[in-house]
């Protein structure tokens, strides 16, 4: 009985605390990263699921970082950044993030425009009402009713679960490549390991899951339910990848069906996977899209205010904090009417954004690192060896790939 009791409280606990991990890597899944996927499966069929095992494991020792930083420090990324090197290095960092951020929420209105446009639905009315929606929700929420209706909306991403065991897949064959590595030196393929990784361990995620955590005001003592959280979110988000090239995979490169966009990649589904999974694969765009236009804006609101000492948070009025909910609202605005515009390159912005993440990552993993090996910062919470080794690792590996992609590009 008292067993049961102890066994209640923990998960009642978890329940409490669970939220920033499981929602920062599920947004990851956005518009940009189901094209990726999408395009992955299409391109290459299961032969990058492989990195997958890989990318799970980075993707949740850099969360954890993020996070254990926020819970220790009661800090953001960039307020923390800001103190130990400087303002001009600072307002660097923030002016790429903010680029880099802005073709990310285009990415997200893209597949708002792109998904509604399958069930005949035209951007001119779509795109300017998930704005107002996103909008809204942010600066007339509350930190808790957000983050509810955030994790109500990553359970959304089973649908992909669904897509691809309607597509058939070879399942022996998914599992034999799953675990057994293939590389090749060539442009394309080093592109797309790098859009890989670029969109599930994606620059802003950093500092949003930190300055979630923050904004949450965990305490140390549930560190240990935060941690849970985010290897949760980590398996989960790899799980939706998986699926997805599973899915594309099964049915556009068995065929030899060539894509460029995710909305191409479920009108191209149908014939092979039914219309059901047709019509669960556009949801499951639109879900992502309409989430990661709110989270991506949020995270750059976060980033920006910390860095030049504002005052941030969801709980605070418009009043209490302007500069905040004006820059989230700014980077909505601006990413809506972009897509808006009818001579915008939709696949250009959506692919290069993803691909810029995996080319940005390296350098927020560099400070993450000095940052979290600072004893006057961390105090005895400094990274182990193994975390220190695996960030270190995904840092240099992202280097070494882009390098190889620039080499190939010239040659």
């Amino acid at each position: 009985m008292r067993l049961s009791r102890i066994k209640k409280r923990r998960i009642l606990r978890f329940l409490a605390v669970m939220g920033p991990g499981i929602i920062t890597a599920s947004v990851d899944q956005d518009a940009g990263g189901i094209t990726t996927y999408s395009l992955a499966g299409a391109q290459f069929g299961y032969g990058l699921l492989w990195s997958l095992l890989f990318i799970t494991i980075a993707l949740a020792i850099v969360q954890e970082m993020g996070s254990r930083m926020g819970v220790v420090t009661g800090k953001g990324l960039a307020e923390l950044i800001r103190e130990r090197f400087g303002v001009r290095i600072t307002v660097g960092v923030m002016v790429v993030l903010v680029l880099a951020n802005l073709a990310n929420t285009v990415s997200e209105f893209a597949g708002v425009a792109a998904s509604m446009e399958i069930f005949g639905w035209s951007r001119y009315a779509t795109v300017p009402l998930a704005a107002l929606l996103v909008g809204w929700l942010v600066v007339k929420g509350t930190y808790r009713l957000v983050e509810r209706i955030f994790l109500g909306a990553s359970l959304f991403y089973a649908v992909y679960l669904v897509s691809a065991f309607l597509a058939s897949p070879n399942w022996p064959i998914v599992l034999r490549q799953t675990i057994r590595p293939t590389f090749h030196i060539e442009r394309d393929y080093l592109t797309m390991l790098i859009t890989l990784v670029g969109t599930t361990i994606a620059p802003w995620m950093q500092f949003y899951i930190q300055a979630s955590i923050v904004d949450k005001g965990v305490r140390r003592q549930d560190y240990g339910y935060v941690k849970l959280d985010v290897w949760t979110g980590s398996i989960v988000a790899s799980a939706v990848a998986f699926f997805i090239i599973v899915a594309c995979g099964a049915t556009l490169n068995t065929h030899g069906v060539r894509i460029e966009t995710a909305e191409q990649a479920a009108m191209a589904i149908e014939p092979f996977a039914g219309q059901y999974a047709k019509i669960l694969f556009a949801l499951g765009l639109l879900n992502a899209s309409i989430f990661s236009a709110a989270i991506v804006p949020l995270s750059t609101a976060y980033a920006v205010c910390e860095g030049l000492g504002w005052d941030t948070g969801i709980n605070r009025s418009f009043r209490e904090a302007p500069g905040f909910f004006s820059i989230y609202l700014s980077i909505v605005g601006a990413g809506a009417l972009l897509i808006l515009w009818p001579k915008a390159p939709l696949i250009t912005i959506m692919y290069l954004s993803q691909t810029l993440n995996g080319i940005l990552l390296p350098a927020v993993l560099v400070f993450m690192l000095l940052l979290i090996n600072d004893r006057k910062i961390m105090g005895a919470q400094v990274n182990s060896p193994v975390s220190n080794l695996i960030a270190w690792g995904t840092a240099f590996v992202m280097v070494v790939l882009t390098l190889l992609l620039l080499v190939t590009s010239i040659i």
